[in-house]
């Protein structure tokens, strides 16, 4: 079972590696299982016991019945909590379901709604404008520098 873990260093062991977790994992407030791993970001997903990912290896150990084909999935929205209850495998579909979609882009516009899926649409109409009118603008320069290197005059 500890075979199906990328990463996992070869010296563990089930128990050891529950003992490792435990030990480097703290309880919250709101019930999760906050583990710490060998970044110092908090709040991401972390790498311990190896390059292995702690909830997966929380997963195996914890509840058992891992499938390497499937995700494991936070139902608390904690992406370093490693709580048994808290873990579940989905498919890579579901996951992609899932993930919360930002309301606005990076550049602060506001993003539309599609209504034929009923979520945020990639790219917003203002970035999605700014973009083609910068590539139409390299476009029209290229030309202009093809016509002069070739002699044209503008006509």
């Amino acid at each position: 079972m500890l075979a199906d873990i990328k990463g996992l260093s070869k010296h563990f062991t089930e128990e050891s590696l529950r003992a490792h977790l435990l030990e480097r994992s703290t309880r919250t407030d709101d019930g999760c299982l906050v583990v710490r791993g060998y970044g110092s970001r908090r709040g991401c997903h972390q790498k311990v016991a190896g390059r292995a990912w702690a909830h997966i290896a929380a997963y195996v150990v914890f509840v058992g019945g891992y499938d390497p084909g499937l995700d494991v999935e936070h139902t608390c929205g904690v992406r370093d909590c490693i709580a048994p209850a808290h873990l579940r495998q989905v498919t890579r579909a579901e996951t992609g379901r899932n993930r919360a979609q930002r309301s606005h882009c990076r550049n602060g516009h506001a993003r539309e709604l599609d209504e034929a899926t009923g979520r945020y649409r990639r790219a917003c109409r203002q970035c999605n404008r700014d973009a083609q009118r910068c590539w139409r603008q390299r476009e029209a320069d290229e030309v202009a520098r093809a016509r002069a290197t070739a002699g044209w005059l503008p006509g």
